[in-house]
Formats: structure tokens, C-alpha cells, sequence
């Protein structure tokens, strides 16, 4: 064995022991000094130019291409670097570097392999794609993605030329506008790898590969007409599709992919300046400098109750759940989801059936897998989700969390059962979404052990979760708790208790004065069409539906103490049973789970403006109030608990760089917008 070191990079030649092992394969291995993760710094860059430099010297008989570190293969670009760009000449450079560096791998005149165990993302699916072949590992936690859309900015290193030519362009426009990621059999069935193995067999594999002299896969002759003659009619559909979720003012990257893909070979460095694809009108555009704030936020999040010793002792186990609605058993499923062991209580067997019946739809959605192995998984999930009408489960959990109905006296009463039954190390927790840590654990011999861990709806699909800190909450019962988070692979927010905490505080207002507004009889269509072009997801009168009317006028009630006035129709529409989305009947009428919406021709200009305004003001007061510690734990809190148009940075973000009179002047330009699109 002969080997070469370098500061992130290893590269050790095989030469082979003449008996067949080896023979001559390079295995270069990837090793970021002082980094968890791999990442393709400038540094790191350069040593690959080193190595190919080296190689092209000695050519090897193949080259495999493979991580030396656990937490898998490239997480991609080194984001900071992109961070300090501070001109569209220095953006170029970065780009031509890595283009120029990844066609050299392409042209080796030996045969390259890219091993991939773990994520692999953005520039290093790049590299892999310039590879001859792929070996994917099967395992969870392998998946590969171009998520560069996600930042606001464009797979620029290759992938908008070899990802279409690997798998075809409809699969990869897919790929590259969402940002999605697929796992290793996918990749596979995809023909974005070449083989998907099992990790004891992974560098026997790619060593058969790379000397197996097979020739390049190509996908199929009708997919390749998509990516050669077909290809306008692709973009056209491509185009259509972005259109419809995503307008170009807001989010100009996903429009960038397609014409450089259609119209430039996927070369982002031969569009010419002027053009709305260009480098440069990206990074002109503060979509991209938000987004990256927002991946940022992301990760402080979550940094929180992340052990620096990797101690398991955090790690949660096992799991109570005591309420078997909607949200607590939604909440034992996603926990059981995530390999916890999870006993949900509620008053009697029927009421815990529905929950179950939730989760098997759940596991059904979310396990991969054939069908025997993906039947297997499901069965897994639903054996570690246990009907406990009795409660026996609290004495051996972990975490115990009651999600019951919001009312203080039933919940003071049930924590002093659970206090007496739980371990005294487990963490007790209230999903309470509007009263007082304080005043739920009053009575509670020992209130530290207290915290709130509050899930949003639907909770498998919203990311945030509110770890909430009540005046007596112990610091470690609230790092565990926010540990516990993250096991679900959801997003920890540090709250303070206080009416509403942050998500709900911020939400109220918003949703109260956009049903003000169709109080004073504003269409709800126009009011949702405006908040929609302003970059929500949903607009308030949809989201008044489907969170239900009831529980927004208790909600209402609860975090206004009286001193705010409920819209008269709201107390209306509850009144006579029409709850929204889940009677079929409220603000709309709903109809196979989509509101039944008419047409609007006109929106009254600055409504965007009127309905954000009271959003953007509590979020400003809960900052001021301490209700969490800083403004950006705000807007992440907003992002990732509402929605609100990450493209803006987040509420704060957006109102400290607009001010309050260009704040109007956008609105109505956008109201404006909506009605000449129509």
C-alpha cells in the first residue's frame, strides 16, 4: 500500500498483492480537519486539484471516491464561503473553480467511483455525478439532493448538465426545483446510482465496479429526446408547475435552473449578465442572501439540546402520551416513527383506536422500502405504539406528555398524578398552546420538573416544536426536552411562558384582522389571495379553516383575557357547527379536503400590509418582552412555526429592511400584482 496525505483529503493506491486484491485502485478519502461533516471548501477544493494532478502523473486502474467520516459522504459547498462573496466577479470565480475542477474528474483517463454512504448533497452529488459510476450504501440515513434551490441559488459545479443526462430531465428538474432528497434505492431505480448495497459488501462492490470497465449508464432513448430535441416542451411544464407555487419576483432560482438548463447546457458561467438567469441577477436579488440567513437559523436551532459529548443519556427512550386526540396521538406517532417506544393513554380503548388508525396511514406514508420490507417496518412502528388506558406506561417513560384538552383545573389534576407515578428523573411535559407553565404546575410538589413541549398541526409535517420555560422549569429538564426535539428530527425553539408563547402569540393578531377584514366585507378569497402573493403558504381565513373554528375562537379567548373582541361571524360559524375544514363547512365549504374558493378579480390595495402588520408588531413585542432571547430566534420562530415567506428573512428581517412605509407601498404592489395576473 502506498499513500499520500494531505490536510483534508487522503489518498492510498492499492497496488495489489497479485493475487486479485486491490489491483491497483486509488481510494481517495475525504476527512475535513476540525468538521463533523465533509464540506467542498476552497481549501478542499484545491487539494482535489492536487490529487487529480497526481493521478493524471501515475493514472491509477480506477479511482473510488468515498468519506472517512461517519456522518456521511459531502454535505456540500462550505456555505460561509458563499456568505463572503462580495462581488458577482468573486461568485464566478467560486463557480468556474468548481466547474472547471469537476469536467477535469469527467476527463480522467482511468476509470472513477463515487462511494456513497450517508448524505450527499449539493456540490458533493456534483462530484459524484461526474463520476463514471455511483455506489450508494442502503441505509436510512444515505440520501442524495440538490438542494441548492432551498438557498435561493443554483447546482452551478454540473449538476444542471449531468443530472438531466444521468436520469433524465423530468426526474431531475423534480429534483432540482424542490430540493428534495431521495434514499439509496430510490437513487438506484432512479439510475442515479449504479448499484445500492449493503455497507459490508460497499468497498468490495465499488472495487468490482471501478475495474469492471462497463460503459456509462444512460437512461432511456425517450428520456433522452427530453434532454435533447423534447427539451422546450420540458421547460414549458416545468415552468408552469414553478408558477404555480412560487412567483419569480419572490424566488428567481428555480426559474434560473430551468433556462440555463434549456437554453445554456446547464453552464450557469454562459449566461450572459443581462439575463434574468444570470450570476449575477441572483445574487442582485435578496432572495438568496435571505435564504442562506434562513439556513442558518435552521441550524442554531438545531444546536439546541445537541450533547457535545455525545452521551446517549439524553437520548429518550421511551415515551408516555396521555390524550389521545388529534395532537397527542399524532405526537405518539411521530414518536414511535422514530424508533421510541411510546404507551398513549387516554379514558378507554375506543378512544386510542382512531389515534392508532392515524399512525398505521402515517407509517404507511413515510417507511420506504419493498413491500415485504416496508410491511415489516409498519408492523415494527405499530408494535412500539401501546394502548395504555390505564397510564402503567408513566412509571418506566422517559418523557411524559400530556396532551389533553385546554383546560387548567384537568390539567393541574392529572400533573399531580403524573408526579407521584413518574420517575423522578423523567421529564413531564403540557402541550398546552395558551396557558401559563406556572399555572399548570402550581400545585405540583416539585414545578422544576415542568417544561412545555408544544407540537404545532399537523405535527408530522410542521417542523418547529416550542420548548417552553416556565419561571421554576429545571435547565436540565429543558435541555432534555429540547434533546428529545431533535430525536424527532424537528426543530427545538427556546420560549419563555407567556400567553401564546411566540407562534401563537404572533398568529392571533394576524388571523383576528384578517377576519376583521371579511368582517367589513372583504371577500375571505381576497383576503387569502393577498397574503398568499405577499410569500405565505396558506392564507388566514384557509388557515382559520383548517386549524377549526372552534379552537381559534378558544384560542382567541384564552390569549385576549376578555380584553379583545371575537369577530362576530367567527362566534357565528361556531355556533351553528361549522368548524372548518373538519365539518366541511366554515369561512368555506370544503370539499375533498380543499376549500371551495371563487375567483377573485379584485383586491383592495395595502390589505397584505394591514393583515401582516399586527404579525410583524407582536413578534417585535415578544423580542422586547423576552419571550424568546433574540430577534433572530424570532423570525426562525415565525419561519419554521408559520410559514411566514422565508424569502423575506423572517418577519424582523423584512420589516428592518423595508420600514413601515415601503412595507405599504409593497403591499400594494403585490395586491396590484395578484389582480393583473388575473
Amino acid at each position: 500500500m502506498m499513500g499520500a496525505h494531505y490536510e483534508h483529503l487522503r489518498l492510498v493506491r492499492d497496488e495489489g498483492d497479485g493475487e486479485g486484491a486491490g489491483d491497483g485502485v486509488a481510494w481517495l478519502h475525504l476527512d475535513c480537519r476540525d468538521a463533523a461533516t465533509n464540506t467542498l471548501s476552497r481549501a478542499v477544493l484545491d487539494e482535489l486539484a492536487a490529487v487529480f494532478a497526481a493521478l493524471e502523473a501515475q493514472p491509477p486502474k480506477g479511482l473510488v471516491i468515498a468519506s472517512a467520516k461517519p456522518a456521511g459522504f459531502i454535505a456540500g459547498a462550505d456555505i460561509e464561503e458563499f456568505t463572503r462573496l462580495d462581488s458577482p466577479q468573486a461568485a464566478r470565480d467560486l463557480v468556474g473553480r468548481g466547474w472547471e475542477l469537476f469536467n477535469r474528474l469527467v476527463r480522467l483517463r482511468f476509470p472513477t467511483l463515487a462511494l456513497i454512504r450517508g448524505h450527499c448533497l449539493g456540490g458533493g452529488l456534483e462530484l459524484a455525478l461526474a463520476c463514471r459510476y455511483r455506489v450508494v450504501v442502503d441505509e436510512p440515513a444515505t440520501k442524495l439532493a440538490l438542494p441548492e434551490v432551498m438557498l435561493g441559488i443554483v447546482p452551478a459545479w454540473g449538476g444542471m448538465k449531468r443530472l438531466p443526462e444521468t436520469i433524465g430531465a423530468p426526474a431531475a428538474l423534480d429534483l432540482m426545483l424542490t430540493g428534495k432528497s431521495v434514499d439509496a434505492r430510490r437513487a438506484k431505480q432512479l439510475g442515479l446510482a449504479d448499484e445500492c448495497v449493503p455497507p459490508r459488501v460497499m468497498e468490495n462492490a465499488a472495487r468490482m465496479l471501478v475495474l469492471s470497465r462497463q460503459r456509462r449508464r444512460k437512461p432511456p432513448l425517450a428520456l433522452r429526446l427530453m434532454n435533447g430535441p423534447l427539451k422546450s416542451v420540458v421547460a414549458d411544464r416545468a415552468r408552469k408547475q414553478v408558477a404555480s407555487k412560487a412567483p419569480r419576483e419572490h424566488y428567481p432560482a428555480p426559474y434560473a435552473i430551468v433556462d440555463i438548463w434549456q437554453r445554456f447546457g446547464g453552464n450557469a458561467l454562459a449566461v450572459p449578465a443581462g439575463h434574468p438567469a444570470s450570476l449575477e441577477a441572483i445574487l442582485r436579488s435578496p432572495t438568496a442572501k435571505n435564504l442562506i440567513r434562513v439556513f442558518f437559523l435552521q441550524e442554531r436551532l438545531k444546536g439546541f439540546g445537541k450533547s457535545d459529548d455525545n452521551s446517549g443519556d439524553l437520548a429518550p427512550r421511551r415515551v408516555h402520551v396521555v390524550g389521545a386526540g388529534v395532537m397527542g396521538g399524532d405526537i405518539a406517532a411521530v414518536c414511535a416513527l422514530a424508533g421510541m417506544t411510546v404507551t398513549l393513554q387516554d379514558q378507554a380503548v375506543e378512544r386510542i383506536a382512531p389515534a392508532v388508525g392515524r399512525a398505521a396511514k402515517l407509517f404507511e406514508r413515510k417507511l420506504r422500502g419493498d413491500t415485504a420490507t416496508k410491511a415489516r417496518q409498519v408492523r415494527f412502528a405499530l408494535d412500539r405504539l401501546i394502548p395504555d388506558p390505564h397510564g402503567h406506561g408513566a412509571r418506566r417513560a422517559d418523557v411524559v406528555i400530556e396532551a389533553i384538552f385546554e383546560n387548567l383545573d384537568a390539567k393541574r389534576a392529572l400533573f399531580a398524578q403524573l408526579e407521584r407515578r413518574a420517575r423522578p428523573d423523567a421529564v413531564l411535559a403540557t402541550n398546552t398552546s395558551s396557558l401559563r407553565i406556572e399555572d399548570i404546575g402550581a400545585e405540583l410538589a416539585n414545578p422544576a420538573r415542568l417544561v412545555g413541549i408544544h407540537f404545532f398541526n399537523p405535527v408530522a409535517q410542521m417542523p418547529l416544536v416550542e420548548v417552553v420555560a416556565g419561571e421554576a422549569s429545571d435547565a436540565d429538564a429543558l435541555y432534555r426536552a429540547a434533546a428529545f426535539v431533535r430525536r424527532l428530527d424537528k426543530l427545538p425553539l427556546p420560549v419563555r411562558s407567556a400567553p401564546g408563547f411566540l407562534v401563537n402569540a404572533v398568529l392571533g393578531p394576524y388571523m383576528l384582522e384578517a377576519l376583521r377584514c371579511v368582517e367589513e366585507g372583504v371577500a375571505p378569497e381576497a383576503v387569502d389571495a393577498a397574503l398568499v402573493a405577499f410569500g405565505m403558504p396558506m392564507g388566514p381565513v384557509e388557515l382559520v379553516d383548517t386549524v377549526g373554528l372552534d379552537i381559534a375562537l378558544a384560542a382567541g379567548r384564552a390569549l385576549g383575557g376578555g380584553a379583545v373582541a371575537v369577530p362576530k361571524r367567527l362566534a357565528e360559524l361556531v355556533a351553528a357547527g361549522h368548524l372548518g375544514r373538519k365539518s366541511g363547512q366554515g369561512y368555506y365549504r370544503w370539499s375533498d379536503g380543499k376549500a371551495q374558493k371563487t375567483p377573485v378579480d379584485t383586491v383592495p390595495a395595502g390589505l397584505a400590509a394591514r393583515i401582516v402588520a399586527p404579525l410583524l408588531a407582536a413578534t417585535r413585542r415578544c423580542v422586547d418582552e423576552g419571550v424568546v432571547a433574540d430577534a433572530d430566534l424570532a423570525d426562525a420562530g415565525v419561519i419554521f412555526g408559520t410559514g411566514f415567506a422565508p424569502f423575506t428573512g423572517g418577519p424582523l428581517h423584512y420589516l428592518a429592511s423595508v420600514g413601515e412605509k415601503p412595507l405599504d407601498a409593497a403591499s400594494a404592489r403585490r395586491d396590484d400584482a395578484i389582480v393583473s395576473a388575473r
